[in-house]
C-alpha cells in the first residue's frame, strides 16, 4: 500500500503522552505511515510541553516511549523517560519531515484562562529551532475527546488552542484533528486519551491528511 508522497521519506514524528504508551498513536499513526512506504522514528514524553524539546527535559513518572521503523514501541522509564534536544534528534535522523503532535498539554484545561503568551512562546521557539535546521514539518493538533474526567478537558478550550495552535505553528503546516472526528465522538480513557480504537481511527486520519499537506 505504498503512496508516492509519504513512500522513501524519512519522518520524525515527537509528541506528548498521545504518543508515549505502546497502544497511542506510536502505535497507529506510526505504523500507518510505515505502511504507506516511509521510514518511521516515534519519540512520546508524557507531559512535554513544545520548549521541552529544545532541550533534556525529564518526562516524569508517567513515562515516555520510543519506536523506530518496523520495532515494536518500548516504554521507557526513569533516566530514560526524556526529551532530547530536537537539533539533535535532526542531526541524528536527518529527517525530511518532523511530524509534531502536540496541544493537549498546552491547553491548560484546568486554568480559568488560556494563556496565549506563554502557548506563543512555546510553539514559536520549537517551530523555529526547526526551521533553522532546513527541514519541513508539521504540526498536529489535539483531538477534541470528552469533557470532563481528570484534566477538566473542555470542548471549548481545545477549540481554542486548536485554532491558536493553526495560527502560530508556521512554518509547519497545521493539522486540524478537530475535522476528523465530531466531538465526544471518539471514546477517552479519562477525557483526554483515546481507546486503542479510537487512537487507530485518529492515526489513520493525520496519515491521510499528512499525504494532503505534501501534496500543497
Amino acid at each position: 500500500m505504498a503512496s508516492s508522497l509519504l513512500a522513501g521519506l524519512s519522518i520524525l514524528v515527537i509528541g506528548d503522552s498521545h504518543m508515549a504508551t505502546p497502544y497511542y498513536l506510536i502505535d497507529g499513526l506510526h505504523s500507518d505511515l510505515q505502511r504507506k512506504g516511509a521510514n518511521v522514528h516515534s519519540i512520546g514524553v508524557c507531559g512535554a510541553n513544545a520548549g521541552d524539546w529544545l532541550k533534556v527535559t525529564k518526562g516524569g513518572s508517567c513515562g515516555a516511549a520510543e519506536r523506530r521503523g518496523k520495532d515494536k514501541a518500548v516504554s521507557l522509564r526513569g533516566a530514560k523517560a526524556q526529551t532530547t534536544p530536537i537539533s539533535e534528534l535532526i542531526k541524528q535522523d536527518k529527517p525530511d519531515l518532523v511530524l509534531i503532535v502536540m496541544g493537549d498539554t498546552m491547553a491548560s484545561y484546568d486554568k480559568p484562562s488560556f494563556s496565549k503568551t506563554w502557548v506563543w512562546q512555546q510553539t514559536s521557539s520549537l517551530t523555529k529551532a526547526i526551521a533553522a535546521t532546513g527541514t519541513k514539518c508539521a504540526w498536529v493538533g489535539p483531538n477534541w475527546g470528552t469533557e470532563g474526567g481528570k484534566y477538566g478537558k473542555t470542548f471549548p478550550r481545545v477549540k481554542q488552542i486548536s485554532s491558536f495552535l493553526s495560527a502560530n505553528v508556521a512554518p509547519c503546516s497545521y493539522i486540524n484533528s478537530l475535522k476528523f472526528s465530531k466531538p465526544g465522538q471518539w471514546a477517552t480513557t479519562d477525557g483526554q486519551h483515546l481507546t486503542q480504537q479510537g487512537y487507530k481511527h485518529w492515526g489513520a486520519a493525520i496519515s491521510k491528511e499528512l499525504e494532503a499537506v505534501l501534496k500543497k
